[in-house]
């Protein structure tokens, strides 16, 4: 009896970790297909926000040009500047070794940190 009750709990062990393994494989399989959507998604809002920003190509006539338009075009004129000075600030450190940057470097950061 003894074994008998030891065989029916060792089933019923490797009977739960079938179970957890086809789970934690449909798991997988389901966190691989929402990671290719978040991709798909993040490119699309990526490409809405721009034309958002950017407003219509050069082909086609703007629809309405309001103030706003223009801010955020003007705002993201300075961000795309702050972007370019930020890689080669990061470039001279990266090339001076990484550790420390000079005065002159760290006030160039702070000045860009600080603008709006």
């Amino acid at each position: 009896e003894r074994y008998a009750d030891l065989a029916a709990s060792h089933s019923e062990a490797l009977r739960q970790r079938e179970e957890r393994e086809w789970h934690n494989a449909r798991l997988r399989q389901e966190n691989a297909r929402l990671r290719l959507e978040n991709r798909r998604l993040r490119r699309e809002n990526r490409c809405l926000f721009r034309q958002a920003l950017l407003g219509p190509g050069p082909d086609k006539p703007p629809a309405d040009p309001g103030e706003e338009a223009e801010a955020l075009r003007a705002q993201l004129g300075r961000l795309q500047e702050k972007h370019r000075r930020a890689l080669r600030h990061l470039r001279r450190c990266r090339a001076a070794g990484g550790a420390e940057a000079s005065g002159a470097e760290e006030g160039e950061l702070e000045e860009l940190l600080l603008e709006e």
